[in-house]
């Protein structure tokens, strides 16, 4: 059963942006609930919390925070003062001074695991034959075309800053 009584923020991971939920985000309206994405830069994971904590700021009562992948990081540090759950779809959730990196290769890499590196830039771009094996393995083929049309880099200040204390 839906309530207005919360409000649920998406937090979208790397190579994306809040229109990854889309589907998500238009059945939950459908139900009568409030439901925003956070715009993360994905530039550094301070920069990415501050735009989670401003998104929060435009909502109004206790939040669910909704994480996929290196959003887990983020909802994690994010203010807790109305937030009321977490949620983690394949997401990461790194302990107090661990960094999302090391998150990444705790365990040996499974063998389609796409080979990253940043570039002269400092980001890291999915290779677009990675978002039907990597990034979104059950998405229809048009919104793996689109993602990976659109994708947006994320910064190796996104994962290699230790992460603070998480909520808990």
């Amino acid at each position: 059963m839906a309530t207005k009584d919360v409000s649920v923020v998406f937090a979208h991971g790397a190579w994306a942006d809040g229109s990854s939920w889309r589907r998500v985000i238009t059945a939950l309206k459908a139900e009568g609930m409030n439901v925003s994405a956070a715009p993360l830069p994905l530039t550094s994971l301070g920069d990415d919390v501050a735009a989670l904590n401003r998104s929060m700021d435009r909502t109004e009562g206790p939040v669910v925070l909704v994480a996929h992948a290196y959003a887990g990081a983020v909802i994690a540090l994010a203010r807790p003062e109305r937030v009321k759950a977490l949620v983690y779809v394949t997401a990461l959730a790194p302990d107090e001074g661990e960094k999302v990196a090391d998150v990444f290769y705790r365990l040996e890499p499974h063998p389609q695991a796409p080979k990253l590196a940043p570039d002269s830039n400092g980001l890291i771009w999915l290779p677009e034959v990675a978002f039907a094996t990597a990034f979104a393995q059950n998405a229809f083929v048009e919104d793996l075309a689109v993602l990976a049309a659109v994708q947006r880099p994320i910064s190796v200040n996104c994962i290699t800053v230790p992460s603070g204390r998480p909520l808990l």
